[in-house]
């Protein structure tokens, strides 16, 4: 029901008795009385009827509007890619980011092209000779799998790793890794069109929420007799959702798969408001119910910080609706009433709610005590950030410190008014430090704080307790959770994030509409007014279209950022890591090396141009550059591994020895690294060193298929095909569809004459791999030596005409065609 005199004809909704609980009134309240205050929020609503018509004001069509425009603004994400920050929470979670840096793996040891022929003078299996190397991934998803115990993740970070670890993030979000957990496990997989549906659905779910929430914010909490709330505002509350849900700052989180942690916090941050003014509301009954929802309020309050830190704000945000509007704490009064030294305190009003301290009292106990949950489980330290994620948090100069994180602030307020310039990453050089006040960039700061302390004041000073109301829970509502990104408590890992923005950015939209109301109210040119807001909401539209396209793969995300950060030497780095992947290695390198250019300490830029370099076989270069990555960064265990396998190819290998050894030093569970290790060993004929080496691979990750198959080769090549088997049996045990192995072991029992079963090996093996020449080329030579010779002159054919240079493949099937032509001549 809708209480409102713009409306036209009195309706029955207007002659429900109201059940008013309170009221927007403060000063003159007793002469003013209940319904005057009512209807006066009714006429400043009314003002926005010329942007807002009435026939779409009914509560079911206003959120169906919101819903609707909100889908229409991020649909185009929804077929996207997992990109930056999803390769790390959701491809490769439980890896170190520092792990996720390109890494060698050398390929299986080589065979000889022609093995000893046997006793009867038969063909030898063959093998690829050319020793190669591998961009391989050395990273494993382990939190979203299945097998994975649920307990795990409420001792894991958002990215995987042990909370107790030094390189944790400390970004305690289990419920969120769930969520992701539940929707693998729903769509089958890893499958980023459940995870992009899944987000845009939850945005829009907040933003049809938002038009309940802007209602309590706007009109404030007015009852019929029959407990059913009204909706005082209703087309301000539906002008705030609807900047809300096409504001393009929220891109970020709608199309990036890991913004379904602001999403869910978001949600649970709203529920938790509602669910704590369903307690203000409850108080007039019972005390007891009371209780009920402010303990269900904390509880939603904790999901919400499970799923991302900033949830537990809305705490906060809940005591200023409590002790300012439900309390009517007047602040101005009660600071002139202290200044005057008046000892009648009580007519403030702060204690005029029945239960308000109480309340107050849950609240705080409640939020310490989750926060010190949250403190225990996280080790009781603080994260460790470096200089480039935040460079103004190490300036040596408090006062450079707080001019640099003002001017931070100022960028935020910049990319909430004006969401043009948008980039998936600040940090690294994008926004380098202000060090004097003499920088021009002081003006934002005078320009944000001209305003917030003039917003401030008129939340303070006003005579119209409507205003001090609206302005008072917009600031709140944007201050609030902007707070833990702020600095102001502890050190954060970011410069700008454009995510932190999502739940602040509902105070801005309230501000907002509040603004445009004031607007209608004193000006006569009504319909520009109108047009203006219809055009922001057009072109924020627009804009968000465009930037969820951008979102949608690594390629436009990256070189989107080129013009918006161009001092950025990630963006850099991240535009030459997918050219890279695409296999443009001259552009790459370009790209890397303006990375390191823009950021000489850029250790993951160094060790990314370091693996090219070493494929494009300029050694020195390469390692230089790795050299100098340890050296910056003496823990970098994957540089470390990566210098190690440059300096196997110089032929440096004790060098490379002590380089696999220090890599295992800092990153105990390497398996990578052991295989690397088991390969220097083979090449300096330490067959049990290797063998080793690579049986602690497949202890620390059973699915390693290339330390399997060298523990294969190696024992075939060295004659104990026993064990060879025994090995090739246990590998396939564990990675029974893994085509390699198949035709490993199948040539060990080739050679050990158990041909029956090295055939079904050998076609399975081709079946996985029908166009592998090796394949066919291994097979023909069991069928040769099986008598099967119609068929091994087959699978000769087929192996040529893959690859018509296989040396050895043209030796075997001579040696065939020779031994057709003799049993040709003996029948004639």
């Amino acid at each position: 029901m809708i209480v409102s005199r713009a409306l036209g004809a009195p309706r029955k909704e207007q002659s429900t008795q109201v059940s008013t609980f309170w009221v927007s009134s403060q000063h003159n309240a007793g002469a003013r009385g209940r319904r005057p205050a009512v209807f006066r929020m009714a006429e400043w609503d009314a003002d926005l009827d010329h942007i807002i018509p009435s026939s779409i004001l009914p509560p079911l069509w206003a959120k169906l509007l919101v819903g609707f425009v909100s889908l229409v603004c991020f649909a185009r994400s929804y077929d996207g890619d997992f990109v930056f920050d999803d390769s790390e929470a959701i491809v490769n979670n439980k890896v170190h980011p520092q792990q996720q840096a390109a890494s060698w793996l050398l390929c299986p040891l080589p065979r000889a092209s022609g093995q000893p022929a046997d006793s009867c003078g038969g063909p030898g299996f063959c093998c690829p000779q050319k020793l190669q190397f591998l961009l391989i991934s050395c990273s494993e998803t382990r939190d979203l799998r299945a097998e994975t115990p649920l307990g795990d993740l409420w001792h894991h970070d958002f990215w995987g790793n042990q909370l107790s670890s030094n390189t944790s993030h400390k970004s305690y979000r289990p419920l969120t890794v769930l969520v992701f957990r539940m929707n693998c496990y729903l769509s089958g997989g890893f499958h980023p069109l459940s995870f992009h549906v899944v987000n845009i659905l939850l945005h829009s779910g907040i933003s049809i929420l938002l038009v309940d929430v802007f209602s309590v914010l706007f009109g404030g909490l007015q009852y019929t007799s029959k407990g059913r709330r009204l909706n005082l505002a209703p087309r301000s509350s539906l002008l705030a959702a609807l900047l809300f849900a096409v504001h393009p700052v929220h891109t970020e989180c709608v199309a990036a798969v890991v913004g379904c942690a602001d999403l869910l916090a978001a949600l649970f941050f709203l529920l938790s408001f509602l669910g704590y003014c369903k307690a203000l509301r409850e108080t007039n009954k019972e005390g007891t119910q009371s209780t009920f929802w402010v303990l269900l309020s904390i509880v939603l309050g904790a999901v919400a910080m499970l799923c991302k830190e900033q949830g537990i704000t809305v705490l906060g945000l809940n005591a200023v609706f409590d002790i300012l509007v439900i309390g009517k704490l007047n602040v101005l009064e009660l600071v002139q009433k202290v200044l005057h030294k008046d000892r009648s305190l009580e007519n403030t009003g702060m204690l005029r709610t029945e239960g308000l301290l109480f309340r107050m009292s849950l609240l705080a106990l409640g939020g310490t005590g989750v926060l010190y949950v949250r403190w225990k489980i996280m080790g009781t330290g603080p994260p460790t950030f470096t200089e480039v994620d935040n460079p103004a948090s190490f300036a040596s100069s408090m006062l450079v410190r707080a001019i640099n994180y003002n001017y931070y602030y100022s960028l935020n307020a910049w990319l909430l008014l004006c969401p043009w310039w948008l980039c998936f990453d600040w940090s690294m050089g994008c926004i380098p430090l202000i060090k004097s006040v003499g920088d021009w960039r002081v003006i934002a700061l005078a320009a944000l704080w001209f305003c917030l302390i003039g917003l401030i004041c008129q939340a303070l000073c006003s005579e119209d307790s409507h205003k001090r109301r609206i302005l008072t829970l917009g600031l709140g509502l944007l201050i609030i959770p902007f707070l833990p990104a702020s600095n102001l408590f502890f050190r954060v890992g970011f410069v700008v994030a454009e995510r932190v923005l999502y739940l602040p950015s509902a105070g801005y939209c309230m501000l907002l509409t509040f603004g445009f109301g004031v607007l209608s109210k004193h000006t006569k040119k009504k319909k520009l007014i109108a047009a203006f807001v219809l055009g922001i909401l057009f072109i924020n539209t627009l804009r968000c279209v465009i930037r969820s396209g951008e979102w949608r793969n690594e390629e436009q995300l990256f070189r989107s950022a080129l013009s918006v950060c161009p001092l950025n030497a990630k963006v850099h780095y991240n535009v030459g890591k997918n050219l890279a992947d695409k296999g443009n290695q001259t552009a790459a390198i370009r790209y890397y090396r303006e990375a390191v250019r823009l950021n000489p300490k850029y250790v993951h830029a160094m060790n990314n141009l370091g693996n090219i370099l070493k494929e494009r076989n300029e050694l020195q270069e390469a390692e230089e550059l790795l050299s100098l990555a340890v050296q910056i960064q003496p823990d970098f265990a994957a540089a470390w591994m990566n210098l190690g396998i440059v300096q196997n190819s110089l032929k440096r290998f004790q060098a490379a020895e002590q380089s696999y050894r220090t890599a295992i030093k800092h990153r105990r569970k390497y398996p990578d690294c052991y295989y690397n290790l088991g390969r220097l060993y083979a090449d300096l004929n330490r067959h049990v060193d290797a063998l080793n080496a690579w049986r602690n691979a497949t202890v620390l990750k059973p699915e390693h298929s290339l330390a399997w198959n060298n523990m294969i080769i190696l024992l075939d090549n060295t004659g104990n095909l026993a064990q060879a088997e025994a090995v090739g049996r246990e590998a396939l045990e564990l990675i029974p569809n893994d085509h390699s192995l198949m035709f490993s072991l199948a040539n060990v029992l080739g050679k050990s004459q158990k041909y029956k079963e090295s055939e079904a090996l050998f076609l399975k093996a081709i079946k996985a791999h029908p166009n592998t020449a090796s394949y066919h080329g291994n097979l023909a030579v069991l069928y040769h030596r099986w008598g099967h010779l119609d068929l091994a002159k087959k699978h000769y054919e087929i192996s040529l005409r893959l690859d018509p240079m296989a040396s050895g493949t043209k030796e075997n099937y001579g040696l065939l065609r020779r031994k057709l032509e003799q049993m040709q001549k003996k029948n004639v």
